[in-house]
């Protein structure tokens, strides 16, 4: 029996899925989960980012994920000690974009893990700034503007990186830290991922980066998986010295380090790069080729799915990530996602049930009524005002608002993703809110195609396990194609939903009003407005 963990750790919560992968038996071992202001209070997060004055700002403290990791490690090692003792490797993934700066001693004092000593205690010494900017940030337009205009424009930012210069990406935030605190940014000796940190914490060594959350940086060259050194040289000084090299997502970068077998059990499986939450869903939704695409339903709604070749959004508000399958994979996310669905119903002082059964009182294409949800701001389309808007919709409304803000967010998500140039017929919904019937046959009248669900609703925890049986079997000289990695994990359990036709058409129609509605909107932004 071969057992393997896969771990994500996402904007509010680190969760762990133990999978056994066999040559006739595959089956999910377990699951855990920690949410980081549950269980850390101390750290003083909400919805896993630290309060700022600044709507701008965004900001988590790294050591909230060092002690999560740690609590999580020793949590499944606990629950499950014979598997873990025979674990053969573990992989992970997070949420993009965030940055991790740490000094030049680090090497050294990863490679000293103390297992008599909390894991905060060693790590705190070895951080060159105590807060990490996540993807949640928009400070950064100055930078963006910057670096675009260094490298000739959005489309040729597009073309070289697989996106234009966004505020929430690793590329802008670095340079934003290089300008504003030199001193720091000078003493800094490697710049991590959030999931390229949690990594070097697994194998006790800096960790590489792989092309999936390398990607998310615009500072890495799209097609060839390296580092662009024109995007480098554009970003910061001395910037090439201070990053880890990109490797496959197949790569087995060591083995766990002494620290975990000592204190929680485990034996000494290999460790696989990690990638970013993204990325890994695409395996834990069994995308493994073009054609589908998977939706998650989480802190942010995302779209993507797989592409044979790289083909930027021509218009700026999509992505083109490295996939694991060494591909790529097109992309379209929305900040306004579980965030959004919460403030309406704690709006109304309901709870998810309320939430549902609003939803399920109200008719189809809500009388017209229309709501564009950017309760913060959002990323896509880039809005510079938030606020949510209302159009021929009473506040007062409870249900009306709720089903406002659902069909909303799936409209926003049929209309972005069409750059894309996928025929869809089938949806693969993962996320917080897949659980949820009710959503999901609102996304598949919008999105004419079959909504389907999984066994396992974290995509990112189950593919970055996915990810570590691969890597383990490469590394084993066993060939594989993805087909045979994902055989029995992401097969849908069920069609959740399946579009009615008379439904799709009023949505096709309602679909225009919306897309009219959000451009009047945005229209109505003040000139000058930031760009993200």
């Amino acid at each position: 029996m071969s057992f393997y963990l896969g771990l994500d750790a996402s904007t509010q919560r680190l969760s762990a899925v133990l999978i056994e992968a066999g040559p006739r038996h595959r089956a999910v071992v377990g699951e855990w989960s920690l949410g980081y202001d549950e269980a850390l209070p101390a750290y003083g997060t909400r919805h896993g980012v630290l309060s700022s004055p600044d709507p701008l700002v965004a900001q988590s403290p790294p050591l909230v994920w060092v002690e999560a990791l740690d609590r999580v490690m020793a949590g499944v090692a606990a629950a499950w000690p014979a598997e873990t003792a025979r674990l053969a490797a573990v992989g992970g993934s997070a949420q993009q974009h965030g940055s991790v700066y740490l000094t030049a001693a680090a090497p050294a004092g990863l490679e000293a893990l103390d297992p008599t000593r909390p894991l905060v205690d060693t790590v705190q010494p070895l951080l060159a700034r105590d807060v990490a900017p996540v993807w949640m940030d928009a400070t950064t337009a100055k930078e963006c503007r910057d670096i675009t205009a260094a490298l000739g424009g959005d489309r040729a930012v597009a073309r070289l990186t697989g996106s234009r210069a966004f505020e929430r990406f690793t590329g802008p935030q670095i340079r934003r830290f290089a300008l504003q605190e030199p001193a720091r940014y000078q003493a800094t000796g490697v710049i991590h991922l959030v999931s390229s940190f949690l990594a070097s914490l697994l194998a006790g060594r800096s960790a590489p980066i792989d092309p999936g959350d390398g990607s998310g940086m615009n500072l890495m060259d799209i097609r060839s998986a390296t580092w662009s050194d024109a995007a480098v040289q554009a970003t910061a000084p001395d910037l090439a010295r201070k990053l880890p090299p990109i490797v496959s997502a197949s790569t087995v970068i060591g083995s766990l380090a002494p620290y975990w077998c000592a204190r929680c059990g485990y034996g000494p499986a290999r460790v696989v790069v990690w990638s970013g939450d993204n990325p890994s869903s695409a395996i834990g939704t069994g995308l493994v080729r073009e054609g589908k695409v998977a939706v998650s339903l989480g802190t942010s709604d995302t779209i993507f799915g797989l592409m044979d070749e790289p083909r930027p959004d021509p218009d700026g508000a999509g992505h083109v990530f490295g996939a694991p399958t060494g591909r790529w994979m097109g992309l379209t996310c929305f900040r306004n996602g579980s965030l959004a669905r919460e403030r309406v119903r704690d709006a109304y002082g309901m709870d998810w049930a309320a939430f549902s059964a609003a939803l399920a009182s109200t008719p189809l294409g809500n009388n017209g009524a229309l709501m564009l949800p950017w309760f913060e701001l959002e990323i896509t389309p880039t809005v510079v005002r938030p606020g949510a808007r209302r159009q021929d919709l009473d506040v007062s409304d409870a249900p009306a608002n709720v089903r406002a803000v659902v069909e909303a967010q799936m409209m926003a998500l049929a209309n972005h993703s069409a750059w894309m140039g996928v025929d869809v017929d089938v949806v693969h919904a993962t996320g917080g809110a897949a659980v949820n019937r009710a959503i999901l046959q609102v996304m598949a009248d919008v999105m004419d195609a079959e909504v389907c669900e999984f066994r396992v609703s974290n995509s990112a925890a189950l593919g970055a396990a996915l990810r570590a049986v691969e890597a383990d079997w490469v590394a084993s000289g066993r060939r594989a194609g993805w087909d045979e990695v994902v055989a029995g994990f992401t097969e849908p359990v069920a069609v959740a939903a399946r579009p009615v036709p008379a439904h799709v058409e009023v949505y096709k129609a309602l679909r225009v009003r919306y897309a009219a509605f959000e451009r009047a909107e945005l229209a109505a932004s003040p000139p000058g407005a930031r760009r993200s």
